[in-house]
């Protein structure tokens, strides 16, 4: 049996995606090459990147808007340095919602003047601040739109004529959104889009070429843009994969069809949490992940258990993030609704029992 993978990433993805990457790898095109041994300046790769910067911008609704897709490595965490590298001139506002935004800021800082216009850290980032203001003078608003760790998502985003940055690596795909509000989108592809190893950019052309500094070769936005990707050898298995999920969305229905999906899982999960004596959210309600929910027992020596009774039900990756503890039910767009179904009747049981 199949495991049901509730990891935080690297995470689950479709099985028909796998099992064309695993023929792939073996036979890519019926070339008998493998995909990891071609070169990437073949037409078959070239088609490949085409094909997943084309399906990434359809899928956001960005084509012909004035926006670029690339794929670059060094994950989300080299995009925090990138951002401020390509953007800040003088000074650029950031929203602190946990760990990942607070790394992003302080690769900000070596560029410019960064103003923290809210943060949650006052409560372990269990929540999203609201009622902040954005100066008008600064050259960015960066914002991370879901906080994997402690499971806080942004509903919505702020109204600004400030250059809006948002780091979506762990939603990208997962709901609907007014993407052409967004100058600059970026997200590792191992939550909902691929493996771990390329990192999708998007960008609006119009905000690049602006501050003054010399931006080394591999770190400009603008080089990448202008090589289509392939200013060095590109991540060629995972931009592949990611290209099979892109397809395999857009085949399903797309963001539109896949959010109402996630809903109905995260509705699941978020309706046994809040109605079983057992356990307690962690985060503010309001402010709950469709993608990552967050939960812990409210009776510690139950917890072997549990973990027994979850773990010989299939079930994987269900612990917290160290830093948290508890549970993290990261419910990416390739887990079904009958995995949750699952872990519901395992927490019903549970309380059963007591």
């Amino acid at each position: 049996m199949k495991k049901h993978n509730f990891s935080a990433g690297p995470c689950i993805l479709p099985q028909e995606v796998l099992e064309k990457a695993s023929e792939a790898v073996l036979n890519f095109n019926d070339d008998n090459l493998s995909l990891i041994e071609i070169s990437h300046r073949s037409k078959s790769f070239v088609e490949v990147m085409e094909k997943a910067r084309s399906l990434a911008l359809e899928l956001l609704g960005l084509e012909n808007k004035g926006y670029k897709a690339v794929f670059l490595q060094g994950g989300a965490s080299l995009e925090f340095l990138m951002v401020a590298y390509n953007l800040l001139h003088k000074k650029a506002a950031y929203l602190n919602t946990g760990t990942w935004a607070n790394n992003a800021i302080k690769e900000a800082k070596a560029f410019g003047e960064v103003l923290e216009v809210g943060s949650s850290k006052d409560k372990d980032f269990n929540y999203i601040p609201k009622g902040y203001t954005i100066p008008e003078d600064a050259d960015y608003f960066h914002c991370t739109s879901n906080n994997t760790i402690v499971g806080t998502q942004m509903k919505a985003f702020p109204e600004t004529n400030v250059s809006l940055v948002c780091d979506m690596s762990s939603d990208i795909f997962s709901r609907q959104l007014d993407f052409e509000k967004f100058d600059l989108i970026y997200a590792g592809a191992q939550k909902n889009m691929g493996p771990a190893g390329t990192t999708l950019v998007i960008i609006k052309e119009e905000i690049l070429g602006k501050v003054e500094r010399q931006i080394p070769t591999m770190l400009d936005y603008q080089v990448h843009i202008a090589k289509e990707s392939m200013a060095n050898t590109p991540s060629v298995f995972a931009v592949y994969v990611s290209m099979l999920t892109m397809q395999w969305l857009k085949d399903l229905g797309g963001i539109k069809f896949i959010e109402e999906v996630n809903n109905k899982k995260a509705a699941l999960l978020y309706t046994e949490i809040d109605r079983n004596s057992l356990f307690i959210g962690i985060v503010a309600k309001e402010d709950r992940s469709t993608m990552n929910a967050t939960f812990t027992l409210t009776d510690a020596s139950l917890k072997e258990t549990f973990d027994i009774m979850w773990s010989n039900a299939g079930i994987n990756g269900l612990n917290g993030h160290r830093s948290v503890g508890g549970y993290r039910a990261s419910m990416y767009n390739a887990l079904p609704l009958y995995s949750v179904q699952v872990l519901v009747d395992i927490m019903q049981e549970l309380e059963a029992k007591k």
